[in-house]
């Protein structure tokens, strides 16, 4: 495993110079920020957490501190490079000192290496408003990784510019062993080393300048794998992380004799993933653009024999002409219930059918789930296991029914808001189902100043509500203060 941190830390140096030599003629941006956070009731209030890069706390009263520094990419130009460090120093927070951010990008043209934790936006979907897309969302904080990507999306050769790719390739690691180790505190199964294994394609049609119209199609792929897992009873599961391993997971086969059994039998390691696709219709004065995501675990999910289209994030998007009111609103249906049924079975001479449901999304039978420091990396209204209080870091409600509602404005030039709404009902899981159906209501609104006398600053105060019996009845506010500036003169 040690050759696996040094193979990142080379990279890392690889890069480094780059960084380190610049003539830094754009100058250098900067960031600090505070903001603390007061409220009653059971949590934290669950807006003022989720989809925040994991830079939240479910401990009621918390505070943090927040410095960055960040280089930005150059577009005009065939080669540039960014790179970005942000520290945070916290109060009730899962840790008290963390790197939130530290990465190196070097592109070329359109093809970009990322090196380091950075953070990363939903594809297809509206930051600020959505909540939050089904493989990789904002929720958690940035998992360290070498990534290889077409970033942004550019035109597909001989197509007269109406074909459009981009998409990426990573591996790297997580960093929440010893969180992990925490929390479980002996009570159930926690992981060390895990690696982190992603891949992307998207396609988008459009030609705006000959059709209103436009088409997104695309697919996540993720996967946890080698790392050791620690049982409560005292064993320990080593699985293989060999060069050979990098491809079984890339090209998702069985595992080596050096796997668990169930590796042997199924695929190497834990694999999530989705498909997208979107539909956008772009008005003179505005636009709107509708949104479906299919989450699936393993190849039942992948097909459409079990009922694929059931399962979703489906949602609607519409940017309004420009008015001193309502600039975007986004509202969503989320439903996780279906998981290609209800029953896992293999066939015997008994009962000679199959049954591949019961997908358990999120969760694994050897890793502690598709978490980071607690918070889930995909959707957070289902919830995420930091709110588990037997220590178990399992996703312990997966079917889930869902609306959300997300909306903004700028008033005036110097205020922006942001209103968030949802509703979930939870039936826990397949294998441990809640007696009762348990319900969760989330709101949220967040006013920013930004003065023009003082420009840089801003001010940021949000009150958020919980109720319903899944998280139980919580109530708060926040208040962020930011300054952002440029180090150095752009010339």
């Amino acid at each position: 495993m040690k050759r696996r941190n040094y193979f990142i830390f080379s990279c890392l140096m690889l890069m480094a110079p780059a960084a380190v030599q610049a003539q830094f003629d754009k100058g250098l941006n900067y960031k600090i920020e505070t903001s603390a956070t007061v409220s009653g009731g059971h949590n934290t209030p669950f807006w003022l957490v989720a989809n925040k890069h994991g830079l939240s706390s479910i401990r009621k009263n918390n505070a943090y501190l927040d410095a960055g520094i960040f280089r930005d990419l150059e577009k005009d130009k065939k080669f540039s490079y960014a790179f970005g460090l942000e520290m945070v120093g916290a109060s009730r927070f899962t840790s008290k000192f963390f790197i939130q951010q530290a990465y190196v990008d070097l592109r070329y043209r359109g093809m970009e290496i990322s090196v380091g934790s950075k953070e990363r936006g939903n594809e297809m979907k509206n930051d600020q408003l959505s909540s939050g897309s089904m493989t990789f969302s904002t929720n958690a904080r940035p998992i360290p990784q070498v990534r290889v990507s077409i970033p942004e999306y550019i035109p597909f050769p001989w197509t007269k510019n109406w074909l459009h790719i981009k998409g990426h390739v990573a591996y790297g690691m997580f960093t929440d062993e010893k969180f992990q180790e925490r929390f479980t505190a002996g009570r159930s199964k926690y992981t060390k080393e895990t690696l982190f294994h992603s891949k992307a394609a998207f396609l988008k049609v459009e030609n705006l300048q000959k059709s209103p119209v436009s088409v997104e199609l695309g697919i996540e792929m993720a996967a946890q794998f080698g790392g050791d897992c620690y049982y409560p009873d005292g064993t320990v599961l080593r699985t293989p992380d060999s060069w050979k391993d990098f491809f079984r997971i890339f090209f998702p086969s069985n595992g080596d004799s050096g796997a668990s059994e169930s590796d042997q039998i199924n695929i190497l390691g834990n694999h999530v993933g989705s498909y997208s696709a979107a539909v956008g219709y772009h008005f003179p004065t505005w636009k709107i653009k509708a949104y479906w995501e299919h989450f699936f675990e393993d190849r039942s999910g992948m097909t459409l024999t079990y009922g694929m289209w059931r399962d979703c994030l489906a949602g609607l998007e519409v940017t309004l002409p420009e008015n001193p009111f309502v600039k975007t609103i986004v509202g969503e249906f989320l439903y996780t219930k279906h998981q290609s049924g209800a029953f896992h079975y293999f066939a015997t001479p008994a009962i000679d059918h199959s049954f591949t449901g019961a997908d358990n999304y999120y969760n694994n039978s050897q890793y502690a789930g598709w978490e980071h420091w607690g918070q889930g990396i995909g959707n957070p209204l289902v919830t995420s296991p930091i709110y588990n209080k037997d220590g178990n870091l399992a996703f312990e409600s997966n079917r889930v029914k869902g609306f959300h509602i997300g909306l903004n404005g700028s008033p005036t030039p110097e205020i922006d808001y942001r209103i968030l709404v949802s509703v979930a009902k939870h039936w826990g899981t397949y294998g441990s189902p809640y007696r009762n159906i348990r319900r969760n209501q989330n709101g949220l609104l967040e006013v920013t100043y930004k003065p023009e006398q003082i420009r840089g600053w801003s001010f940021t105060l949000a009150g958020a509500v919980d109720g319903g019996n899944m998280l139980g009845e919580s109530w708060g506010g926040m208040l962020t203060i930011r300054k952002t500036g440029l180090i150095g003169k752009k010339k």
